[in-house]
């Protein structure tokens, strides 16, 4: 259709009264109603208590949780006693606190999902010390217990990936899960330095438990000088994808194998934060060049709605190496594309 003065009059008669959630098309006026206010506000994003993804925030009695009706649970999870290289990950929560503008409508999988789910920052785990790994590995344990037996979700934000094992060793306590694995490094490493509870293990660890099973996991995007230490995920029967195959293989073939090891069963996503090229996200403490681009990240995530996902996280964000905030930002960002997918896991009834 041209553009001329009739057209021009159509469009006048349209959009020059009213306010901006004055909406026309049905999908987009379902999710407008849900955010704006009968007078066309939005709540501003720079204003208000800081909270992951700007969801409301429920504190929860450490020896007495109450959930309430909630059905996924955001969680910080402070702590980097675990790390190889360079500490700092404990400050991830707050980082991604502070990021305003992460949602609140994702286009490609077609949720708003802080307005179909109930979902809540319930704070950050409850440490009884701030020196001792093992301590806090229990501390993690018994919190994301606590969520699990609830029949909450648990979404959590590190900290250093060795806090996934405790959180495994919660979710997989009855049955074990399978796991969609983004990462730089394999992070099946045995004992270094006189403990095996680092975040170069936590998988080695969370199988030999007994709660996380290996055949139903896929680790996408590995790379780097640290590949002699992943035999175990070989030995173990884990399918490796490392970055250089990713552009051979294609986002859609990595995204249908991840598909067909995890298959319909209990998943866990976990992502961290140096998967992706430390040019799209430097605030970490093991950078590897030659990752995924965000856009990469996003096209693998988008490609797993439906999976039965029964928790997830976000690590090794460590913002003090990062003077743009970038790291933080894109990691806000994968975390609202999780929480998305978990809106559509057949776990959440909704």
């Amino acid at each position: 259709m041209a553009f001329d003065h009739e057209k021009l009059q159509q469009l006048r008669e349209k959009f020059s009264e009213g306010h901006g959630g004055n909406i026309h098309d049905p999908e987009f006026r379902a999710v407008g109603d849900k955010i704006f206010s009968a007078s066309g506000t939005r709540a501003a994003p720079f204003s208000g208590i800081p909270t992951l993804l700007d969801a409301p925030y429920r504190p929860i009695d450490a020896e007495n949780p109450d959930f309430g009706d909630l059905d996924v649970a955001l969680i910080g999870v402070p702590m980097d006693l675990g790390v190889t290289n360079r500490p700092g990950s404990r400050f991830g929560p707050r980082a991604l606190r502070a990021i305003e503008r992460v949602g609140p409508y994702n286009h490609v999988l077609k949720c708003a999902p802080l307005f179909e789910a109930k979902v809540a920052d319930i704070g950050d785990v409850p440490f009884r010390s701030r020196y001792r790994l093992e301590l806090s590995h229990e501390d993690i344990e018994r919190c994301f217990r606590q969520i699990v037996s609830d029949g909450v979700v648990p979404l959590a934000v590190g900290g250093d990936h060795s806090i996934t094992h405790p959180i495994l060793k919660a979710i997989g306590e009855k049955r074990p899960v399978g796991l969609i694995h983004i990462d730089a490094h394999c992070d099946t490493g045995g004992a270094y330095d006189l403990t095996k509870f680092h975040h170069g293990g936590p998988f080695r660890n969370a199988v030999l438990d007994g709660v996380l099973d290996p055949t139903r996991t896929i680790q996408i995007g590995i790379r780097g000088a640290a590949e002699y230490l992943w035999e175990f995920s070989y030995e173990a029967g884990m399918t490796v994808i490392h970055a250089e195959d990713i552009a051979r293989m294609g986002i859609d073939a990595i995204v249908d194998k991840a598909r067909a090891i995890v298959g319909d069963g209990p998943t866990y996503l976990s992502f961290d934060i140096d998967s992706l090229d430390p040019a799209f996200a430097p605030g970490t403490g093991t950078p590897e060049i030659g990752g995924l681009t965000s856009r990469e990240a996003l096209a693998i995530l988008h490609g797993l709605k439906g999976i039965d996902f029964v928790g997830g996280d976000v690590v090794e964000v460590a913002p003090q190496y990062d003077a743009t905030t970038n790291t933080a930002h894109v990691a806000a960002q994968m975390l609202f594309e999780i929480l998305s997918l978990i809106r559509f896991s057949p776990s959440l009834k909704l």
